[in-house]
């Protein structure tokens, strides 16, 4: 067996870079990489493990024998091991053998840059690489008028393992998702989708929120150029790739990143800032610059390699605070005295610098459920710097209000009304996210009140309110045709509810929801600015009815919406409209024949020049039972 030979594909620029928390593409350097050297193909391996007193590469090539394949330490303190191992090529699984100067530890890990793994619950490294010709030219030229906060951004969140399954309850691979799949995302219309996180992790109940294989697509539906074709295939359907990215926490695995070289290598020494009490998992050093490296790498890597459109990143409250999740005594205050965790601050700005400085046609979006301020304003003005942030108490608000019955609801309109008072001090994005439909919680359209027919009409109409609301939109899978159990991350979605009425006219909403989402300028141009929305009446809580109107940059792009939130019909109902001689036309009507409804006609009067609502004319309607209608 040919031994380790010499080779390094570091410069000195390169390890500068990595030493001060710079380099922000370390996945060209570090892990495995085929290669042919002196005329002999092989593959260079290279492993950051600064406690380390040996390293060696360990595989099916040399009977796990750790004293075959010894890599050798650089000479700069940079603690990177590293050596070209001939003959081991693409395919070879491997791990780290670490023997550490710490207490004499001795770990065997997983590369933290493989880009391949094997199945779980096998825990080793493949060694990768493979050629994919892409073919999205055209969405990559186009995506920076997709991306931008001014276009449509309607949001399908997918977990992979639990979409859909063939008939004997296997996963789809990503070649057969990306004919399924992206083929069902094009007909529903929606804008984007948004994958849970398909980096490599070991245990199904995470969801894949608790990761071992930051560089690798999961092997659960095949290899990474097969998820390259499910990315290529959705871009080439005119469908931009959102990808959740967890830099807030990792598990203590033996493969993964804990403990690495024996030594609290990635995550922080101090239990109270390096060890999640909710989640049973430890906290990256987030000063420490070259783990800052590692984790804009990765993010970089993802934006770089597979061709993301945007970073969906987790956790982001538990990234802010000290005290998060933590009692009294359980954690120590910053340098000023409070609560903010500075080197956590620090990393998310220089992420999003780096990330909006590499690719400005992508954006980042934040799940942060505080009121921490100016998470969506760029670093130069103080803020995080991200793009959107999800609007996590819109969420809580809106279904607390939608199940209460509808005879109690005029003493709860402020719980719809008042995201309005800060709907524009961030770029909100509104979820009905994964978290919604699980742990108890319910379905969706179950957590609705009422008989069948009520419970489905209140669901239209709850996303009706959601797509003509300010700001974005994201509905987890199997809420857009209203499964009716909670979500089960096992087993497939309920697909065959389609075949029923309800169901199926919840599907068609969604359908046309998108289709206005997009096609009607007023609910996306001004989609994060007070210029973009503007009351009618949020005042009538007896009726519990609102009205309000959505702006885009010309006038005659306006749209008039009334909501009404109870079963009684609302005859007659007059609202002021702004000076306007055109004819009003109808452009959704939730109540339709064609969704579930019961098919009232809104009954629309010509407009009259009578004032009401402060404004000079009027019109009167008919607002049918919980539903929403919207006009032109």
């Amino acid at each position: 067996m040919p031994q380790v030979t010499v080779f390094s594909l570091f410069s000195d620029f390169d390890i500068d870079l990595f030493k001060s928390g710079k380099h922000f593409r370390l996945y060209e350097k570090l892990g495995s990489h085929p290669m042919e050297l002196n005329g002999v193909k092989g593959t260079y391996f290279a492993v950051w493990a600064p406690s380390a007193r040996a390293v060696s590469v360990i595989g099916n090539f040399n009977d796990w024998d750790d004293n075959v394949h010894m890599l050798n330490v650089r000479w700069d303190g940079s603690g990177i091991w590293e050596g070209f191992i001939p003959e081991v090529g693409v395919g070879e699984i491997y791990k780290y053998k670490i023997y550490s100067n710490n207490h004499g530890a001795v770990t065997e890990k997983a590369d933290p840059f493989a880009r391949y793994c094997e199945h779980p619950p096998k825990t080793a490294s493949i060694v990768w690489e493979a050629d994919y010709e892409w073919k999205d030219k055209k969405w990559m030229d186009t995506r920076k008028e997709k991306n931008a906060l001014d276009a449509p951004f309607s949001v399908y969140e997918v977990h992979l393992g639990s979409w859909k399954r063939d008939k004997d309850g296997n996963f789809l691979t990503y070649e057969q998702l990306a004919i399924d799949l992206v083929a069902y995302v094009k007909d529903m219309g929606f804008t984007h989708i948004e994958f849970m996180p398909i980096m490599e992790y070991p245990y199904d109940p995470s969801w894949g929120y608790q990761l071992t294989g930051y560089f690798a697509p999961t092997s659960r539906f095949g290899d990474p150029e097969g998820f390259k074709l499910l990315v290529d295939a959705l871009h080439q359907a005119e469908i931009g790739v959102i990808l959740d990215w967890v830099p807030s926490h990792f598990p203590e695995d033996a493969h993964g990143l804990g403990f690495f070289d024996g030594s609290h290598l990635y995550e922080h020494p101090d239990r109270r800032r390096g060890y999640h009490p909710d989640w049973k998992s430890l906290i990256f050093n987030y000063g420490r610059n070259e783990v800052r490296a590692f984790l804009i790498s990765n993010a970089i890597f993802w934006l770089d390699q597979f061709h993301a459109d945007a970073l969906r990143v987790d956790a982001v409250a538990s990234m802010l605070y000290l005290d998060y999740s933590r009692e009294e005594g359980e954690w120590e205050p910053n340098m000023y005295g409070n609560n903010e965790n500075l080197e956590a601050l620090s990393f998310i700005r220089e992420f999003n610098e780096a990330v909006y400085g590499s690719f400005p046609d992508v954006q980042t979006i934040a799940e942060e459920s505080t009121a921490f301020s100016g998470v969506s304003k760029p670093v130069m003005y103080g803020g995080l710097g991200f793009g959107m942030k999800w609007m996590m108490g819109w969420m809580h608000d809106t279904l607390e209000y939608f199940k209460k019955e509808a005879i109690y609801r005029k003493h709860h309109q402020n719980d719809l009304t008042f995201s309005a008072t800060y709907a524009f001090t961030e770029n909100y994005m509104l979820p009905f996210s994964h978290d919604e439909v699980v742990y108890g919680k319910q379905s969706l359209v179950y957590r609705m009140p009422g008989d069948e027919w009520q419970r489905f009409a209140n669901l239209r109409l709850m996303f009706g309110y959601m797509f003509t609301h300010p700001g974005t939109n994201l509905i987890f899978m199997g809420g857009e045709f209203g499964q009716t159990s909670e979500w089960n991350f096992q087993k497939s979605l309920e697909w065959h509810l389609t075949e029923y009425a309800v169901h199926n006219g919840v599907q068609e909403l969604i359908r046309d929801l998108n289709s206005i989402y997009k096609n009607y300028p007023a609910l996306y141009q001004k989609q994060f600015s007070p210029d973009g929305f503007q009351w009618i009446d949020y005042g009538d809580h007896e009726n519990s009815v609102l009205t309000y109107i959505r702006r885009g940059n010309n006038a005659e792009d306006e749209l008039y919406v009334a909501c009404n939130f109870t079963p009684v019909p609302r005859e007659n109902y007059r609202i002021g409209i702004p000076k306007n001689s055109g004819k009003l036309t109808i452009i959704l009507n939730s109540d339709d024949k064609k969704y579930g409804g019961a098919g009232t006609d809104p009954k629309i009067s010509g407009i009259k020049e009578i004032a009401w609502h402060g404004r000079e004319q009027s019109i009167e309607l008919t607002i049918p039972p919980l539903s929403i209608v919207i006009f032109q």
